[in-house]
C-alpha cells in the first residue's frame, strides 16, 4: 500500500487552539521570562552549561544508559574515564557539544528553523560524528550489525523498524513524511503561541515517522530544546525538557504511555480530520507543555538565583582561609567577568595580594578563563554544586510555589 505523508496528521489545530494549550503558552512565556532574570548573562552562560550537562545526563537515562556527571565533565575536559564508563561518557558529551553549538547558534541569530530536514540532519550528523565507535552500529533482528550513517535517513527495506507497538512509515518514504513534516511545522513559526504548542506536536509527529536508524530520541529532544529557544522560552538555556521527560509529571513511565497514547488513530468524525486521534494530540500537547512549565518552575526553584550570591560567600567562607574569597566571587558572579587588572581595585589591596587570591581561587574551581591573562569568570566546579544547587541530578523534590491549577484533560 503506498503510504502519504498524510498519514501524520493532524500536525496541528486546523481550526482553534483548545484553550487550555493557549493558557499554557501564556504560563510557560511568563515563567520563562522570569527565569534567570537578575543574573548577569556571562553569569547565566556558566550556569547553562551546567543545564547541559543535566539534559544529558537525563536524555541519556531515558535511553537507559545512566552516566555519571563527574565522568560527563571529565569527558568534556578530555580528561581519561574509566575503561568500563568510557562509552557513555564520550556519548553524554557528545550531546553536550550538539546542544553548546546549538545555544551558540541561536545567540548569533543563526539557528535555523528546527523543524527543516536541514537543522534535523545536520544535529544528527554532528551527534553521530563525535559519537563513541560503541555506539556507531545497530543491530538487526538477525543478529547482523549495521554502520549508523551521520545525518542519514532510513533509505531501504532492510532499515525499517518497529517501535513498541509502532510501526513507523517505511523506509523508502521517509524523506517525502520528512518533507511534509517540515513544511507543516514551518506554518507554526509565523505567530507566539503557535511556536510553542508545536514544541510539543512537532516532537511527537517526528518520533512517529522515526526517520533516522537510531537517535530519533536524542534528536527529538535536541530538536524540542531548539525550538523553546526559538519560541522565546528558552529561559537563558537553565531549563531541561529532558529531566521533566525523564522523571513525567507522576512516574517515569508517562514519556512512553503518552508518546504511545498520541499514536491513536481517529475516532470518529467528531475527532478531527486526520489520520491520527486530534484528542490524543491536544492530551500529550498538554501534558508536554504541563511537563515543560513544571521544569522551568524546578530551574527557578533550584538555581534560587536571589540567594545564590549568598551561598556561594558562605561555601567559600567555608573552603578557603582568605577572608577576601568571597568579596571576589560575589563581584565576578555580579558582573559576569572581571579583568585581572582590576581585581585589587575590588578588593581594595595590592595587586600581589588580589592576584594570590585569584588564582587560588581559579586553582580550586570557582573561578575560571580562557587564557592566563583572560580576564576570570565565575564556575560552578562539580564537587560543590550538590551545596550550591541541591538535588541538580537527583529525584528529590523541591519546594515552589503553587501555580494557578491547569488541566490538560
Amino acid at each position: 500500500m503506498f503510504e502519504t505523508p498524510a498519514r501524520i496528521e493532524p500536525c496541528f489545530f486546523q481550526d482553534t487552539i483548545p484553550a487550555v494549550l493557549a493558557d499554557l503558552t501564556v504560563e510557560l512565556q511568563r515563567e520563562a521570562d522570569n527565569l534567570g532574570r537578575g543574573l548577569h548573562p556571562e553569569s547565566a552562560a556558566e550556569l547553562a552549561d551546567l543545564v547541559r550537562m543535566m539534559n544529558c545526563y537525563y536524555s541519556n537515562l531515558i535511553e537507559g544508559h545512566n552516566t555519571r556527571p563527574k565522568d560527563i565533565e571529565k569527558a568534556l575536559a578530555g580528561a581519561e574515564v574509566e575503561p568500563e564508563r568510557r562509552a557513555l561518557a564520550l556519548e553524554a558529551k557528545a550531546h553536550v557539544i550538539v546542544q553548546r553549538k546549538i545555544d551558540e547558534m541561536y545567540s548569533k541569530g543563526d539557528l535555523l528553523s528546527p523543524t527543516s530536514v536541514e537543522f534535523i540532519a545536520w544535529v544528527h550528523r554532528m551527534f553521530y560524528h563525535e559519537m563513541p565507535e560503541e555506539f556507531r552500529f545497530m543491530e538487526r533482528p538477525d543478529g547482523s550489525k549495521v554502520e549508523i550513517v551521520p545525518g542519514e535517513f532510513r533509505k531501504t527495506a532492510s532499515d525499517d523498524v518497529v517501535v513498541g507497538r509502532h510501526q513507523p512509515p517505511s523506509s523508502d518514504r521517509v524523506e517525502a513524511f520528512m518533507a511534509h513534516f517540515s513544511m507543516r511545522f514551518r506554518v507554526t513559526e509565523k505567530w507566539a503561541s503557535t511556536r510553542i504548542i508545536a514544541i510539543a506536536s512537532a516532537h511527537h509527529r517526528f518520533n512517529y515517522i522515526h526517520p533516522f536508524p537510531d537517535g530519533n530520541g536524542r534528536v527529538s529532544r535536541l530538536m524540542s530544546h531548539a525550538m523553546a529557544l526559538k519560541a522565546g522560552i528558552g529561559g537563558h538555556g537553565l531549563w531541561s525538557i529532558s529531566r521533566g521527560l525523564a522523571r513525567g509529571l507522576k512516574d517515569r513511565g508517562e514519556y512512553k504511555r503518552m508518546m504511545d497514547y498520541a499514536d491513536s488513530p481517529r475516532r470518529g468524525d467528531l475527532d478531527g480530520r486526520g489520520n491520527l486521534s486530534e484528542a490524543a494530540l491536544k492530551d500529550f500537547c498538554g501534558w508536554f507543555l504541563t511537563v515543560a512549565l513544571d521544569q522551568i518552575r524546578f530551574s527557578t526553584a533550584l538555581f534560587d538565583l536571589e540567594r545564590l550570591e549568598d551561598r556561594y560567600r558562605l561555601l567559600v567562607k567555608d573552603i578557603s582561609e582568605d577572608k577576601r574569597a568571597p568579596d571576589l566571587l560575589a563581584a565576578v558572579l555580579k558582573h559576569g567577568s572581571l579583568e585581572r587588572g582590576d581585581v585589587h581595585l575590588v578588593l581594595k589591596t595590592s595587586e600581589r595580594t588580589a592576584r594570590n587570591t585569584m588564582s587560588a581561587m581559579v586553582r580550586q574551581g570557582f573561578l575560571k578563563s580562557e587564557t592566563p591573562k583572560a580576564p576570570v569568570r565565575i564556575a560552578f566546579p562539580l564537587d560543590y554544586r550538590e551545596r550550591l544547587f541541591p538535588n541538580l541530578f537527583t529525584d528529590a523534590e523541591l519546594t515552589m510555589p503553587d501555580p494557578r491549577p491547569l488541566s490538560f484533560r
